[in-house]
């Protein structure tokens, strides 16, 4: 789910199985992207993986590096994640988003061989498209809380120079 005009272009590594069956990007319920998107500010209440399609009127699009859907990541080989960025990267340059976030710096590493990336901004640009990758908000990824990972998603949100959503009421 993606168009063009987007602030940010969320990129997650590649569709669960419960996504697959669903249709619907981060569906399995362990998963922290729909309550780190709310907490970070990126959406005005916790969005379910239903409505994604909601998105789009905060200026976010969602998409993956791999479109071959596992029940774990490490199952994709560093060929799937290549191809895969290279797919990406001639997305990114027809949407031009003015940032793309990849959920899951390992998947940044190996779908752009940048094997020293850290959490954050990331020199490499796509066009005039930004990157910063993001933690994997998967509940296998227990180094990160949902709050740390929520201040991290923020720090891209101010970077895109889009308003905090959450709900003040």
């Amino acid at each position: 789910m993606a168009a063009g005009g987007l602030s940010v272009l969320l990129c997650g590594i590649n569709p669960g199985l419960m996504t697959a069956a669903t249709g619907h990007h981060f569906a399995r319920p362990g998963n922290r992207f729909w309550p780190v998107l709310y907490l970070s500010g990126f959406t005005p209440r916790q969005l379910a993986p239903s409505e994604q399609d909601e998105l789009l009127a905060y200026g976010l699009g969602i998409t993956n590096v791999v479109a071959r859907p596992t029940a774990r990541a490490d199952e994709l080989s560093a060929e799937e994640y290549r191809e895969g960025g290279r797919i990406l990267t001639e997305k990114v340059e027809q949407l031009a988003p003015r940032w793309l976030a990849v959920v899951g710096v390992t998947a940044y590493r190996t779908a752009f061989g940048e094997k020293k990336a850290a959490i954050g901004p990331q020199e490499r640009t796509i066009g005039t498209t930004r990157i910063w990758a993001l933690p994997n908000p998967s509940g296998l990824n227990a180094h990160w809380t949902a709050q740390s990972m929520a201040e991290e998603f923020a720090r891209l949100r101010e970077a895109a120079g889009l308003p905090d959503r959450r709900s003040t009421v």
